[in-house]
């Protein structure tokens, strides 16, 4: 793992995260995703610089309705978003999606 995707590992596992219950590598049919709860359906993706390219926004585009057909929701959040000063705003966005807030 990256250090800004064990800064985020830091709050999910374990259940430490308002009790939900994440996954690491976690595959999902022909993909696996960086970060998933299966009861909530949702999956977290950490995007480094190489998802800036046209090539790899497309592949991320096909990748993210194919598990929203099947039920997910994805976040998806750059590595830099992950840094200690912004954890907390990742942190808030997760939680409202696992809410429904």
């Amino acid at each position: 793992m990256s250090d800004s995707e064990s800064r985020l590992w830091a709050h999910l596992r374990n259940r430490r995260f308002a009790g939900y219950k994440f996954r690491r590598q976690l595959p999902i049919g022909p993909y696996i995703a960086d970060f998933a709860c299966k009861t909530a359906r949702l999956i977290i993706e950490t995007d480094g610089d190489q998802h800036g390219r046209d090539e790899q926004q497309r592949r991320d585009a096909e990748r993210t309705e194919w598990v929203k057909g099947q039920g997910w929701r994805v976040l998806r959040f750059w590595t830099n978003d992950l840094a200690s000063s912004n954890i907390g705003n990742v942190l808030d966005e997760i939680f409202n999606q696992l809410e429904g807030v």
